[in-house]
């Protein structure tokens, strides 16, 4: 096997697992307000969502690193090895906050990390948004020079924006699903978190659509 092939065998492989691993943290969640389950069957139904939920978590960071590292190793992308070694490392980065977060659970550097991975990936969308608009705008454009690739690097950009937004219209459903756990079940607390989870489902079809377009794009099934 190839360099060139891993690579896209790694590229498809976060695609199928940030895609298939949103659904299954979709449909999980419809069982976590629920109406007729006891708490405890719903504190089960969180436990495997926010356990699915982490494939798509550390496939939304490390997708850039084999798709860039291809279209460097195609002249697609100019940048000096050192600018390579920083998408590889700024993906590592990302994976390792993800996986302390995530397992992190209650200890005291999750709540500043949290804040920090909130910040942080609003400079990879930033960068992304860059990047893509000098290609598309300028006439030698800096480091993309296909156009194509600047498409794939809005959409993902607008996935990550999309993934903020969920954490964003997430605020309230853990202080009412805590409140479920201590005082049970009630239809006004089941309310508040079916309100919560409305509001984040357009940013979840969003990513949905953009995760195909991204790869409509990159088999060159759409030429933006």
């Amino acid at each position: 096997m190839t360099e060139y092939l891993l690579l896209k065998l790694l590229h498809i492989v976060f695609f199928v697992y940030w895609l298939g691993g949103d659904l299954g943290t979709f449909y999980a969640s419809k069982f976590v307000a629920k109406e007729g389950l006891s708490a405890q069957q719903r504190s089960t139904a969180l436990t495997i969502m926010m356990g699915v939920d982490q494939g798509p978590r550390i496939c939304m960071a490390l997708i850039l690193g084999p798709g860039i590292q291809m279209a460097y190793n195609n002249g697609l992308i100019t940048m000096p090895v050192w600018g390579m070694v920083a998408v590889w490392l700024v993906c590592a980065i990302w994976l390792a906050m993800v996986l302390a977060i995530h397992f992190g659970h209650g200890k005291a550097f999750v709540a500043p990390l949290t804040k920090f991975d909130f910040k942080f990936r609003i400079v990879v969308i930033l960068a992304c948004f860059a990047a893509a608009l000098d290609t598309l705008l300028s006439a030698s454009p800096l480091v993309v020079h296909a156009e194509y690739l600047a498409w794939k690097l809005i959409v993902f950009a607008a996935l990550v924006m999309c993934g903020l937004g969920i954490r964003v219209m997430l605020k309230p459903f853990v202080p009412d699903f805590v409140e479920m756990m201590q005082n049970g079940p009630s239809p006004e607390v089941d309310k508040r978190l079916q309100n919560t989870l409305a509001k984040v489902r357009p940013f979840v079809y969003l990513i949905w659509v953009g995760l195909i377009v991204n790869a409509a794009i990159g088999m060159h099934l759409i030429n933006p």
